[in-house]
């Protein structure tokens, strides 16, 4: 017995030195991968590194563009403003004319205060959105804001506004209307 005792325990031993060897094989060919896995890491983490700056790309193309169509939606939005006030001008100026016109006698007639009410209340609504008349009278003529009609002659070298025909209007930083001018040098 005592020699198949030996014979076991040797053969038990011996297969555990196979599996050792079986490892040590494991071991080996891992190392092997480990030898290579940093290359491949390496393409990954640029693989990682170029899809990133992909992305960042996009998302400030995105961001660009988002900006540029709130650009575009708000000159659209200043544009169709500006045409609708270019269409109310002129009803403003007709009342505007008709209360210039009003006879001295009916100056305290209800009528005319409730039209000079509607031209306040177009002047007022105009300022709250936005547009403004623009200065003339005294005022040095500015080709961006006034539209000489006639020249005349004065002593000085300044060319001034002496008389408004027709107002200007402005919304924002941009000319609606022109204002319709006589000037003099002053």
């Amino acid at each position: 017995m005592p020699e198949d005792h030996w014979k076991g325990h040797y053969m038990t031993k011996h297969k555990k030195d196979d599996n050792q060897d079986d490892n040590y094989d494991e071991i080996q060919n891992e190392d092997d991968l480990g030898s290579t896995q940093p290359t491949e890491l390496n393409e990954y983490e640029l693989q990682i590194q170029q899809l990133t700056l992909a992305l960042q790309r996009e998302r400030a193309d995105s961001e660009n563009i988002r900006r540029r169509h709130q650009d575009q939606i708000s000159n659209i939005k200043q544009l169709v403003k500006s045409e609708i006030i270019a269409d109310l001008l002129p009803v403003i100026d007709n009342f505007e004319r008709a209360l210039s016109h009003v006879p001295k006698e009916l100056e305290d007639n209800d009528y005319v205060k409730g039209v000079q009410g509607v031209v306040k209340q177009f002047e007022r609504t105009l300022s709250e959105i936005g547009v403004s008349k623009i200065k003339t009278v005294g005022e040095e003529f500015n080709p961006e804001f006034h539209e000489a009609i006639s020249m005349e002659e004065g002593d000085g070298d300044k060319e001034i506004v002496s008389e408004e025909l027709q107002s200007g209007y402005v919304l924002g930083d941009s000319v609606i209307r022109h204002a319709m001018v006589r000037v003099k040098n002053g």
